[in-house]
């Protein structure tokens, strides 16, 4: 008898307080959408896009040109990531290995185009 007060209680106290999070969820949507909070998290999207790493810029991090093989462009990913991964930095590193990333990324369009 008890347990099953228990468990009613339980489920009851259980469905108030999912509904009163719904609702104070739902309010601070509200209260963002009208004090700019929605829009300012969008500015800050559009913020962290802009920085992903041009085609010229990575061609300029791993010193090839426009027209390089596939083949230069590892040489020089492999060297440089080996180079800094002794001697240099973390950051430096893994600027290099963003950059081959982004010309993987731009050879797989290029392929896809033709």
């Amino acid at each position: 008898m008890a347990a099953k007060i228990l468990a009613n209680l339980l489920v009851l106290g259980s469905g108030v307080i999912l509904r009163a999070f719904t609702q104070a969820y739902r309010q601070a949507l509200v209260n963002a959408s009208k004090t700019g909070v929605a829009q300012e998290t969008m500015q800050n999207a559009v913020r962290k896009s802009s920085k992903l790493m041009s085609e010229q810029e990575a061609r300029l991090i791993l010193g090839v040109k426009d027209n390089a093989p596939w083949e230069e462009i590892m040489k020089k990913y492999d060297a440089l990531f080996e180079r800094n991964s002794k001697f240099g930095s973390f950051y430096l590193q893994s600027k290099v290995h963003r950059a081959k990333e982004c010309l993987e990324a731009c050879r797989h369009a290029h392929m896809g185009d033709k």
